[in-house]
């Protein structure tokens, strides 16, 4: 079994930060990628932000000079530091981790950016 817990996200104004933490645990010895996804209402999920297993990051173009990525391969975790945040950036964040073939994801996390 694997959980995926996050942490972080909440309400803010435009131009401010938020931090998302994901910890995995359970049976991850061969976790191959760790990303984060977002929803916002009425679109489909999308990918933010993601870590290879052998370290490769990809941030989407929306996003990219605006948050990081950093990954803890000794904590399993992977944190999402978003600055600059705007309206569009709304939607609820789920973590997703690939072990093998399986995917597994988290209860995701509601991020409201008001203008």
């Amino acid at each position: 079994q694997v959980q995926v817990l996050e942490s972080g996200g909440g309400l803010v104004q435009a131009g401010g930060s938020l931090r998302l933490s994901c910890a995995a645990s359970g049976d991850i010895s061969r976790i191959f990628a760790i990303g984060w996804h977002r929803q916002a209402p009425g679109s489909e999920r999308e990918l933010v932000a993601s870590v290879s297993g052998d370290g490769i990051t990809y941030l989407a173009e929306s996003v990219k000079g605006r948050f990081t990525i950093s990954r803890d391969y000794n904590k399993n975790t992977l944190d999402l530091q978003m600055n600059n945040l705007k309206p569009e950036d709304t939607g609820v964040y789920s973590c997703n981790i690939i072990i093998g073939t399986r995917n597994f994801w988290g209860q995701g996390t509601q991020v409201t950016v008001s203008s």
